[in-house]
């Protein structure tokens, strides 16, 4: 069965799809080897609007018929389910509990961590992963982060995550080898935060 999509108005992918998201997947590993670094996307790929380039970027990278994807209300417009089923082929579903990823455009009011799939004993790897956009990667409260991929101690100052946000954190990581995974996003740069590091203030 061949799907139909009205295209009037839809937003370019990657401009070199193959190339691009080579470079976007290698700048993904690096924020996930390194948690808290700043990785700064080198390829832009045109986004509906509330989708900012390091979502955009992401998702075109390693989204496809495979990886269930639940948006927010922020992101629920129907340019942002067309641009993900036209350029991903993504299946687009209601309940976080059933995604693999979640694009979430409004952190505060974001659902909590518990809400998203965190593997099982058997396949730890079938979580889900938030890509959650923020206002700035730099001008939020410092937190101390480690763990893999961090010599002892990094500061991180993500904003815009709401209050209960690290409480969640912790309780994730304490499920580890089991909890989703993080990207926080903003304009074309995005920081890892993997399940297995430790936050604290």
């Amino acid at each position: 069965m061949t799907l139909a999509f009205d295209t009037a108005g839809l937003e370019p992918g990657f401009s070199n799809p193959v190339f691009d998201s080579q470079s976007v997947f290698r700048n993904v590993l690096n924020a996930i080897a390194y948690p808290g670094a700043i990785e700064q996307l080198a390829r832009r790929p045109g986004a509906p609007e509330g989708v900012t380039p390091a979502m955009a970027a992401v998702a075109l990278t390693l989204c496809d018929l495979d990886t269930p994807v639940w948006r927010d209300a922020a992101l629920s417009s129907d340019a942002v389910a067309t641009y993900l089923r036209f350029h991903c082929g993504v299946p687009v579903v209601a309940e976080p509990a059933e995604a693999r990823f979640a694009l979430i455009g409004d952190a505060v009011a974001m659902p909590r961590l518990s809400a998203f799939e965190a593997g099982d004993e058997r396949y730890p790897d079938r979580s889900a992963t938030l890509v959650i956009t923020v206002p700035s990667l730099t001008e939020g409260p410092r937190r101390q982060w480690s763990g893999p991929g961090i010599p002892r101690r990094r500061a991180v100052s993500v904003a815009g995550l709401p209050d209960w946000f690290w409480a969640d954190w912790a309780l994730n990581q304490g499920l580890y080898p089991l909890g989703v995974d993080v990207l926080f996003a903003c304009g074309d740069a995005v920081v890892g935060l993997p399940r297995g590091i430790a936050v604290k203030e």
